[in-house]
């Protein structure tokens, strides 16, 4: 399927994988990698792949919120969302899954979870996933 590309982002990472380093060819992002206690590491000061999917996913989700409720003229000033991104292993071998807690603060409950419904069918990380990874969502509306 060809689509019109509007950014590429590159990256590199280099070390042993999940302990190394990884930064942007343009130099704006550059972090040390380590392996958290849960997954047999020493818990190092670096990040991880599963941290930086968090807060990428939260981001393009919140931007997709965001979008979803101009189209519909309702605002979701102070909104946030916390991200959570599991790591496990079933019978095929190691899965991920997400859980997208959304805050509209100033909108019933019923338009909440139709705002997050609507952004979790636009949302390029959403399509993505789809299919491939349970995330689970939650609105909260306040």
């Amino acid at each position: 399927m060809a689509y019109d590309v509007m950014y590429t982002a590159n990256a590199a990472v280099t070390g042993e994988g999940r302990k190394g380093t990884g930064k942007t060819d343009d130099g704006r992002l550059e972090v040390e990698l380590s392996v958290p206690k849960g997954m047999g590491g020493d818990d190092g000061p670096g990040t991880n792949p599963e941290q930086l999917f968090a807060v990428g996913y939260a981001a393009c989700f919140h931007g997709a919120l965001k979008m979803v409720a101009r189209q519909d003229g309702t605002s979701v000033e102070g909104s946030s969302i916390d991200s959570q991104v599991s790591l496990g292993k079933d019978e095929d071998g190691l899965r991920l899954a997400v859980e997208l807690a959304v805050t509209i603060p100033g909108v019933e409950q019923a338009k909440a979870e139709e705002l997050v419904n609507a952004a979790h069918q636009v949302c390029p990380y959403s399509r993505a996933t789809r299919g491939n990874i349970d995330v689970t969502l939650t609105a909260k509306a306040g």
